[in-house]
């Protein structure tokens, strides 16, 4: 599930600071933090480096065994990041002390038979120190006093996790190519952690009515079609970045790089509703992104004969810009069609890679321009005097002119080259690289 390096799964009640403790293990700012309890929902896998050995940490939401509702669900998340775990990492505040609830997670912890360390987070001075050492009354052993906020202790923390992990196997060099990449983006609360979960065959992330249950990027590895598929579930994206606030910026940010890190996005549209414009300022990010893409409509099951009807009027209106992006219909709370997404994401895979040799190009550019040459403004006529593809993943292609083309005759140039070459689910990138004419 984790790449077969040793997981550490970083555990504890809300609030205790474990998403800032993952961000220090891992030297960077990737779990959302908030001085909120319940940021955090789903286990969201990183990758670590200490001393040379590489790790995986898993952050998962706070642990509350009495919790009910979506708290509830998030508790079960946790069980099961110590289930794939190979140590745990037990997080207690250590101005709060022991709780009810602490005491209730270690008798799950011990029942798990999982190494366990006990960080004592927020001490920031020696009288908290001093005090830590109450928690050795949890029956853990000896608790390490951190301050994830400032890295007081961080250190020999991590010396006692590599202690407690097992070695990582060794790399296999002679394998080149990992997953394909796919980032499963949208709108808050279309059911995107719900076709993450149908693919996976398991509940790999929390799924609650409540729309923005996700907030970190969740990566799972699926197989599918006898392959292995990377899949990045995302938050959704309620509005612009720059109005966003508190977790919704920093999970908006997340969602924006996930995009990037991919090489196709899954847009799910919740087809039983009206198309918004949160869903086609994502589709225009991924776009400007240069990803491929793939749109999924779902609750599709909810999808009644009018609705249908006033579906196709919203395609041909608002998808204007995206015709080459394969549509499919899915259900993924029962599972309706969600096979078909494999075919769907191989053929925008192909589209992106798509390479057009450079005779073929000018031989059709030749045929193009003779029979459709472009208009004459004001006395002069632009041509296309040659061209060449620079680069795949996303198509390229640098047109050398002579006088400037119109934007409506390279969309004219650019829908030929679909019609020629395909480029299913792939944005096409045209330069132009205008040559004026010499004077004398």
């Amino acid at each position: 599930m984790y790449d077969q390096l040793p997981v550490l799964a970083v555990i504890g009640r809300p609030n205790v600071g474990k998403s800032t403790l993952v961000n220090r293990i891992i030297g960077r700012r990737e779990a959302v933090v908030e001085d909120v309890p319940g940021v955090t929902r789903d286990r969201v896998a990183y990758e670590a480096t200490w001393n040379g050995r590489e790790f995986t940490v898993v952050d998962t939401g706070g642990w509350d065994p009495d919790a009910q509702g979506m708290a509830e669900l998030i508790a079960a998340q946790a069980e099961l990041a110590i289930a794939a775990a190979d140590a745990v990492l037990f997080v207690v505040d250590a101005n709060v002390g022991i709780t009810d609830a602490d005491e209730a997670v270690v008798r799950i912890l011990r029942a798990a038979k999982k190494p366990v360390l006990l960080a004592a987070n927020k001490v920031d001075d020696q009288r908290a120190e001093n005090e830590s050492s109450s928690l050795w009354a949890l029956g853990l052993g000896q608790p390490y006093p951190v301050s994830a906020l400032h890295g007081r202790g961080s250190g020999d923390l991590l010396d006692a996790v590599l202690d407690a992990l097992p070695d990582a196997p060794p790399e296999d060099f002679d394998k080149v190519e990992g997953p394909r990449r796919v980032a499963i983006v949208g709108k808050p609360n279309v059911g995107k952690s719900s076709l993450l979960n149908k693919l996976a065959g398991e509940n790999r992330v929390v799924v609650s009515d409540v729309a923005g249950t996700t907030v970190d990027p969740v990566d799972e590895i699926v197989e599918l079609g006898g392959r292995e598929w990377h899949f990045i579930d995302t938050a959704g994206v309620r509005r612009r970045v720059k109005e966003a606030s508190g977790h919704e910026y920093y999970a908006s940010l997340r969602t924006n790089t996930a995009i990037d890190r991919a090489e196709v996005a899954v847009m799910v549209v919740d087809a039983s509703e009206p198309l918004a414009e949160q869903d086609l300022r994502i589709i225009n990010t991924i776009r400007e992104a240069g990803r491929a893409l793939v749109l999924a409509f779902n609750k599709w099951d909810l999808v009644d004969e009018e609705r249908r009807y006033y579906l196709d009027r919203e395609i041909e209106r608002d998808l204007v810009q995206v015709p080459w992006a394969p549509r499919i219909n899915v259900a993924a709370r029962t599972g309706w069609h969600v096979d078909r997404l494999v075919r769907a994401l191989d053929a925008a895979l192909e589209g992106w890679e798509t390479r057009v040799p450079t005779g073929q190009l000018n031989a059709f550019l030749g045929r193009l321009v003779a029979e459709h040459p472009h208009p004459i403004r004001g006395g002069k006529q632009a041509k296309i005097i040659y061209g060449t593809q620079a680069s795949t993943a996303p198509p390229t292609f640098v047109l050398f002119t002579r006088g400037k083309l119109e934007a409506s005759y390279l969309r004219f140039v650019e829908r030929r080259l679909r019609e020629e070459f395909g480029f299913v689910g792939s944005p096409i990138h045209i330069q132009q690289r205008p040559r004026e004419s010499r004077k004398r």
